[in-house]
């Protein structure tokens, strides 16, 4: 076996197998025991959500089709990697009010440890003169349900999950994401690999942020983001030159204000970076690499309310800042794309579960 692949949803045949299941036993050639199935959730809010399991022996990661092809939650052996929201989710996108009157109907979804934030606007609510919300917080496409999903297997061990899904307007913009995970049989990461194309005949513009959220038990009290900052302001014009504890977290309080602090990342010759979030021991960590080429902007959100309101930090990869999208274009953080044009950009999500792994990930920060 080089390479296997199997349809699990092609809207086109009107094909949807919701009984997918694959197995290592299946390739007694690969080594470990791994499994990758496909279930369709049945209750509450969750109805109709297709949830997919990539379990590669080590680390089991929950991918959901019907949210934009997110990442629900992760889990090396009983660590859970992920945060506790309110929201009892995954949330079905018909019950989410995108276009709620304030912008802020996106929240009733959000529970993924990765969700991805775009494709035409992915920050802030946006006003027009009069007060009509053009773009909603985050924009579209963590509620639209990819339209084709595959798996692949290949001999060296890599499962890839990879979904498509459309964010498409008659007379307005037509975008596609080409959305993909892989991880290697008994490893603890995963790697983004998306691509967004611009299949209509006209020009388009787009953003994307990777909103990585992560809370208890990795966030805790005087748990650490270390990154190679090349500038760093907070997200508040008022307090823009206020970036004091901003690396460190504070226990859980209730109703306090969350934070938000705007970073440019330094890279390598070839742009890549690295930042760490890791806990106040130095036993275990989350590492995001990705290229500051592709996403030259990175955000630290900070939210240490009370546990039960959603104690959680969102560690936040993008294209521009998430401020209102007719603000960012002005500052020209924005993606145009002719008709046809592709934009790409991988993130890997690395889970580090021993302190000599901490470590390594700290020293290869430095040296950037």
């Amino acid at each position: 076996m080089t390479r296997q692949t199997w349809t699990l949803t092609d809207a086109t045949q009107d094909l949807h197998d919701t009984t997918f299941c694959l197995t290592s036993d299946d390739f007694p050639d690969l080594p470990g025991s791994w499994k990758v199935s496909q279930r369709t959730l049945r209750c509450g809010l969750s109805a109709g959500v297709d949830l997919i399991e990539i379990d590669n022996g080590r680390m089991r990661t929950m991918v959901i089709p019907t949210r934009g092809m997110g990442i629900w939650k992760a889990e090396i052996g009983n660590e859970k990697i992920g945060w506790q929201s309110p929201v009892r989710g995954p949330i079905h996108p018909q019950h989410v009010p995108l276009f709620d009157p304030k912008g802020l109907g996106w929240l009733e979804g959000f529970d993924e440890l990765l969700v991805r934030c775009g494709l035409e606007s992915n920050g802030a609510p946006d006003f027009d003169a009069l007060g009509h919300l053009q773009y909603p917080l985050h924009g579209r496409i963590a509620n639209r349900p990819a339209y084709y999903v595959d798996v692949t297997v290949d001999s060296q061990g890599e499962i890839t999950v990879r979904g498509f899904v459309e964010e498409a307007s008659f007379h307005f913009q037509k975008l596609r994401l080409e959305a993909s995970l892989t991880t290697t049989i008994d490893s603890t990461s995963f790697t983004i690999h998306d691509e967004v194309e611009n299949f209509g005949g006209t020009p388009a513009q787009m953003q994307m942020l990777y909103h990585i959220n992560i809370g208890e038990p990795l966030l805790t009290p005087e748990s650490k983001i270390v990154a190679p900052i090349h500038s760093i302001r907070n997200s508040l014009e008022a307090e823009k030159d206020n970036t004091e504890s901003w690396d460190i977290y504070s226990p859980p309080a209730a109703g306090r204000p969350e934070q938000c602090f705007f970073i440019e990342l330094s890279g390598d010759e070839k742009g890549q970076t690295q930042v760490l979030l890791k806990n106040a021991s130095g036993t275990m960590g989350t590492a995001l690499q990705f290229n500051t080429n592709c996403l030259p902007c990175f955000t630290l959100w900070k939210n240490s309310v009370a546990s039960q309101d959603g104690y959680v930090t969102g560690i936040e990869p993008a294209t521009n800042f998430p401020n209102p999208r007719t603000q960012e274009a002005e500052q020209g953080r924005i993606v145009d794309l002719s008709p046809g044009e592709k934009w790409s950009a991988d993130v890997t999500v690395s889970c580090l579960t021993q302190n000599h792994e901490v470590e390594s990930v700290e020293r290869a920060i430095q040296e950037i």
